[in-house]
């Protein structure tokens, strides 16, 4: 009897101290994670990895850069990408069109972007005739300048041309800088490199539309698929923003590295002024939403026979924010 209950205490002593071992060589899911442009906008998806957050959710991501939110949508929609910020109005006009996009979630309430100029373009009406550089067309850079152009009195569509200048905010800088291009719309530390060269901002993006930014965007059909693998995918991304507000030398190395960026000023600008940006619990803003659809309106005035919340799936943050998962992120 005695040797039973060794027996039985030694297999119990076994089993708990393999069980963590057993827990962790669970096999990774697979996670193919779009990046429509390298920049400041689209760093969270590159802290979470370097920090090794995927795997802590059991995950094996695979970060993919591709040209532009239009790419981007057709990349998703056929499946070569199981999550990529697509831009809002890219999402509504494609599902109108028969696509099952979602958006998850708006993890910055604006976006932080500027239309760069030679500085002998004074007013908006001075880009007429001239070449603007943005990363693809149908893009988020794309977007903002038809629709800002229109807000101006300029009609995109016959007084300027968009020429599609690379995916990084450094190649458009770059595109200004040789002369390809007349102007360009970027992100910042793309908008300080070019400022510091001596180009002059036409206009701050963000003072000029009320448009939530940075979407996190997956397909209907994935959802229904493979709900965990997009729950534990928006586990590690919230958990890369809170890493991203609240750690700012980890920050920072990640900015010089991705953004290939060596000056410090402009990383640490970049940092403090994303920082503030990301949001803690990034619902989909739907009233936000508004300027996306007066924009599919143009093309597809159908479009308002539609809620913003057809376009989006808010169940995933609603979780993660009633279970207390995002508070804790920010309690440590």
């Amino acid at each position: 009897m005695i040797k039973i209950v060794g027996s039985l205490a030694l297999a119990l002593c076994f089993a708990l101290v393999t069980a963590p071992a057993l827990s962790q060589s669970k096999p990774l899911k697979k996670v193919r994670v779009g990046i429509p442009s390298v920049g400041m906008g689209n760093i969270i998806p590159y802290i979470t990895r370097e920090a090794k957050l995927y795997e802590k959710y059991g995950l094996d991501p695979e970060v993919i850069t591709v040209m532009g939110s239009g790419i981007g949508s057709k990349a998703l929609i056929s499946g070569n990408i199981d999550i990529i910020p697509i831009a809002t109005p890219t999402v509504i006009a494609a599902n109108l069109a028969g696509a099952d996009m979602a958006i998850l979630a708006h993890t910055m309430p604006a976006v932080v972007h500027a239309m760069m100029v030679r500085p002998e373009i004074k007013r908006p009406e001075d880009l007429k005739g001239k070449k603007i550089g943005v990363s693809s067309l149908g893009s988020l850079t794309d977007f903002l300048v038809r629709s800002i152009a229109r807000k101006k009195g300029l009609n995109p569509d016959r007084d300027f041309t968009l020429i599609s200048t690379g995916a990084s905010d450094t190649e458009r800088v770059m595109a200004l800088k040789a002369g390809a291009v007349d102007a360009t719309a970027i992100s910042h530390p793309g908008y300080g490199l070019a400022r510091k060269m001596g180009y002059t901002m036409l206009w701050d993006s963000a003072k000029e539309l009320d448009y939530p930014w940075m979407e996190i965007t997956t397909r209907r059909a994935a959802i229904k698929s493979d709900r965990e693998l997009i729950l534990q995918y928006m586990k590690a991304h919230l958990e890369g923003i809170a890493l991203f507000k609240t750690n700012k030398d980890f920050s920072v190395k990640v900015i010089k590295k991705v953004l290939r960026v060596t000056d410090d000023e402009l990383a640490n600008e970049s940092y403090e002024i994303f920082s503030k940006m990301f949001l803690p619990t990034p619902y989909p803003n739907h009233p936000g939403m508004k300027v996306s659809f007066e924009y599919v309106a143009e093309t597809r005035p159908d479009v308002w026979k539609h809620k913003p919340e057809e376009f989006t799936d808010s169940s995933f943050v609603a979780e993660l924010d009633k279970s207390g998962f995002i508070k804790a992120l920010y309690a440590k």
